[in-house]
């Protein structure tokens, strides 16, 4: 036998005409519980971008792929005027300022950099906001990943020729502000990923560049390299 709620007997102002008012059926609840969900998947974003750059190297006295197996310590692609060392693998990024619609967001990047057999991995560990009220305020509203996999290609291990890549990919996801709930979410996302691939294109090559830099000077013998950015993107 079905189960039903116990009805409530609500009267008027008098005391009499009482009327039975039962509570929402199971199946109702539920159903208003998918839509509030519904409602909340809708005010999120989702921003991706991905690219690989590449950068031709000549091979020096000391090989390439001994300069990639160094551990991260011992790279000197430092920005001095930008980035800061936790510790031996650790680093704090301070991201010039993006424009995203009219606000100025600033992005602090803690990223740890890994080796691996070809080269080195740089993954993003948290991502802190700096800016408005409004931009600081999206602080516990969004989240970010980051995957930057360096490599040297080892078909060309004996070649004076020799070729770095970069591959990267970045993911945000936020829940959008209820000031811009008015524009079209296909539209704020395709303003984030622009935003996003704009930034790859400007920082990995400027990144690779950097590293062969650094690449020719340890490799003439200088193992005391001073940090080579220049605090610009």
């Amino acid at each position: 036998m079905a189960l039903q709620s116990p009805p409530l007997r609500l009267f008027d102002a008098g005391g009499v005409a009482p009327f039975h008012f039962r509570r929402p059926s199971l199946q109702l609840r539920r159903r208003a519980a998918a839509f509030a969900f519904t409602v909340e998947s809708a005010a999120r974003a989702r921003f991706v971008a991905r690219r690989s750059e590449s950068s031709t190297v000549q091979q020096l006295q000391r090989p390439l792929a001994d300069y990639m197996s160094l551990p991260a310590s011992q790279y000197s692609v430092l920005d001095a005027q930008r980035i800061e060392r936790v510790d031996d693998n650790t680093f704090r990024c301070y991201v010039y300022s993006i424009k995203f619609f009219s606000f100025e967001v600033c992005p602090v990047l803690i990223v740890r950099v890994e080796e691996e057999p070809y080269g080195c991995c740089i993954r993003l560990l948290s991502c802190k906001l700096e800016g408005s009220p409004v931009v600081q305020a999206q602080n516990d509203k969004f989240s970010a990943s980051m995957v930057n996999k360096v490599s040297y290609d080892t078909a060309l291990h004996h070649s004076q020729l020799q070729q770095l890549t970069s591959d990267t990919v970045i993911e945000v996801t936020i829940e959008i502000p209820f000031l811009f709930r008015w524009i079209p979410r296909n539209a704020i996302e395709s303003t984030g990923t622009e935003v996003l691939e704009r930034l790859l294109r400007i920082m990995l090559p400027r990144f690779l560049d950097q590293l062969v830099k650094d690449y020719r000077a340890w490799a003439s013998g200088d193992n005391a390299r001073s940090a080579l950015g220049t605090g610009e993107i």
